[in-house]
């Protein structure tokens, strides 16, 4: 099978053609259809993760086709379209995976860091952790859905967002925009806050009511005046800086949300954090159940990202895109 494996930190994907793995016990094979390009892979060619194990073959925004299972697996069949996601495993015993997150299972492995993911014509997965796609939901549309639609749905969940709730988005990006559609979806009032004007006309076509540019004003007191505050503000920039920024914005009880980060402290202000009981979460990708619910609530209300399907060839100059900021949307690996 052809296939993409990053060899160690700080050296260039490379091609290759690997034998079709079989599944074990508790595995099924998947033909992949689809594979999303995350910031997520271009971070393991970067090293940025000492636990990675090399080589591996990225990529864990996946859809696919089960075409053989193991030894005991009833669930999915052959045949079975399915998404598999950034939680590749994990333990099965302790507190969090019996109580069904096992995404905060000490012992989890993640896709395509340190099991094989999708930048491969086929990939094992256990059988657990592959999710059924609803009827009619494009297998390559929704490739993305798998970590930035999880991650932003998940997200916005675990803030407590809901119908009714202000909840504001820093960032256009992949996540993002996907969080700004899951808002309006999901009843909240919506603003969102970018660096310049370029992306007030995208953000008003998600439903935004209120668009903030930080080179004009500042964000926090441009939240504050919205009706007292966002209720949440999730940050999907890669940048803590950004985040910290609209934390004034906050209205009495709310959340930042931290699903984009960069590599500096976030510094709290302690005196108004406790005098307006604010509260600062950030959220990992999602467990199996989660992914089962963002695709259900995708397909119903007819969310998904625009991509752009490209070869498994292609993926190197996607991620070298990505590297120097000149990416644009979301790509998308096909196999024919």
């Amino acid at each position: 099978m052809r296939a993409a494996v990053a060899t160690g930190p700080n050296l260039p994907l490379a091609l290759d053609n690997l034998d079709v793995p079989q599944p074990a016990a508790g595995e099924v094979l998947v033909k992949v259809t689809a594979c999303g390009v995350c910031f997520s892979d271009l971070n393991l060619l970067r090293g940025h993760y000492p636990f990675a194990r090399y080589p591996v073959v990225p990529g864990h925004e996946i859809t696919g086709v089960v075409t053989a299972v193991g030894e005991g697996v009833t669930f999915p069949e052959v045949g079975t379209a399915v998404g598999a996601q950034f939680l590749y495993d994990s333990c099965g015993h302790c507190d969090y995976c019996v109580r069904g997150d096992q995404i905060l299972c000490p012992r989890k492995r993640i896709t395509g860091i340190v099991a094989d993911g999708g930048y491969a014509e086929y990939a094992l997965f256990k059988a657990g952790f592959v999710t059924p796609l609803p009827d009619g939901l494009d297998p390559v549309a929704a490739a993305p859905l798998m970590c930035a639609g999880l991650t932003s749905f998940n997200g916005l969940r675990q803030a407590g967002a809901t119908a009714g709730s202000r909840v504001a988005v820093v960032g256009l990006g992949g996540v993002g925009t996907l969080a700004a559609r899951y808002a309006v979806a999901m009843g909240a009032r919506l603003a969102v806050v970018g660096r310049s004007r370029r992306g007030e006309d995208q953000a008003k076509a998600l439903g935004a009511e209120l668009f903030v540019a930080t080179e004009e004003s500042d964000p926090a007191d441009a939240l504050k005046g919205w009706d007292g505050g966002a209720d949440v503000v999730l940050n999907a920039a890669p940048s803590t800086a950004a985040a910290a920024a609209t934390l004034g914005g906050l209205a009495p009880d709310g959340t930042l949300l931290l699903l984009g980060y960069g590599n500096e402290p976030l510094t709290l202000p302690t005196p108004p954090m406790i005098l307006n009981r604010l509260h600062v979460a950030a959220s990992p990708s999602g467990s199996p159940h989660d992914l089962r619910d963002t695709l259900a609530f995708s397909a119903a209300h007819g969310i998904l990202p625009e991509v752009t399907p490209i070869t498994l060839e292609q993926a190197p100059a996607a991620l070298d895109a990505m590297a120097d900021g000149t990416a644009r949307g979301r790509s998308v690996i096909t196999f024919g």
